[in-house]
C-alpha cells in the first residue's frame, strides 16, 4: 500500500490490449481512425454504409466476447475468492460514474487509441512499448474504454447487481459515444489532412 501503487498496478490494464493488438485481432476502437479516413476523403454513402457495417460487426463481436468472459468469471469459479471480490469492487467503481462523466472520460481514451493505431506502422520493433504506454495511460488516468469497461459492466449484469437499462444507458452508450468522438471526430479529423490526397488518388477519384 503506497501512493505510487496505481502506477504499477495499471500496467495490468495493458495486457489485454497487447494480446489483442499484437495478435492482430479486431478491437472496436482500433477502427475509429483507419476505417474512417476513407469515408472522410471520399464522402460517399457507400463508404459510410461500409464503415457502419464494419463497426456494427466488430462491436457486436467484442460485446459477445465481454459477455462470455463475464459469464466465465461469475459461473465457473475460475477466480479465487479474493480476486473475485476485487473484480466486484473494480466493476462497481467503474459503473458508479455518472453518464456524462463516463462520456467525458471516453473522449481521451478514444484519442489515445487512435493515436496508438496511427503510430503502430512507424513503431516497428517498438510496438510492444507503444501499446504498453498508451493503454497504461488510459488505465492510470481513469479514462473509460467501451470494450475493456464492458467486461466490468457485463460482470455486474450477469451477477444481477445492475439492470440492463443501467448498464446500457449509464455506461455502454456514453462511453461508446466518448470513444467515437475522441477517435473519430477529433483525431481522425486531424489525421485526415495528412492523407486525404493519397486516399483520393488511390481510389481513382
Amino acid at each position: 500500500d503506497a501512493r505510487w501503487q496505481p502506477l504499477i498496478v495499471n500496467f495490468g490494464y495493458s495486457f489485454g490490449f497487447l494480446l489483442v493488438i499484437l495478435g492482430r485481432m479486431q478491437l472496436f476502437t482500433e477502427n475509429t481512425i483507419v476505417t474512417v479516413l476513407p469515408v472522410m476523403a471520399l464522402r460517399t454513402l457507400d463508404s459510410l454504409l461500409r464503415l457502419l457495417r464494419l463497426w456494427g460487426i466488430v462491436l457486436l463481436a467484442n460485446m459477445i466476447g465481454c459477455l462470455i468472459a463475464a459469464c466465465a468469471m461469475v459461473y465457473t469459479g475460475i477466480l479465487p475468492p479474493d480476486i473475485g471480490a476485487e473484480v466486484i469492487t473494480l466493476s462497481q467503481k467503474a459503473m458508479s460514474l455518472p453518464a456524462l462523466d463516463a462520456l467525458a472520460r471516453g473522449v481521451p481514451a478514444g484519442i489515445l487509441i487512435a493515436a496508438l493505431v496511427w503510430m503502430l506502422p512507424q513503431a516497428s520493433s517498438s510496438s510492444f512499448w507503444v501499446i504498453l504506454l498508451f493503454t497504461w495511460l488510459i488505465g492510470v488516468c481513469g479514462f473509460t474504454h467501451v470494450v475493456a469497461g464492458s467486461v466490468e459492466m457485463a460482470y455486474l449484469l450477469v451477477a444481477g447487481d445492475i439492470s440492463a437499462g443501467a448498464a446500457v444507458g449509464g455506461f455502454f452508450l456514453p462511453v461508446l459515444a466518448g470513444n467515437v468522438i475522441g477517435g473519430t471526430l477529433i483525431f481522425a479529423f486531424l489525421a485526415s489532412a495528412q492523407v486525404t490526397d493519397e486516399i483520393v488518388d488511390n481510389s481513382g477519384r
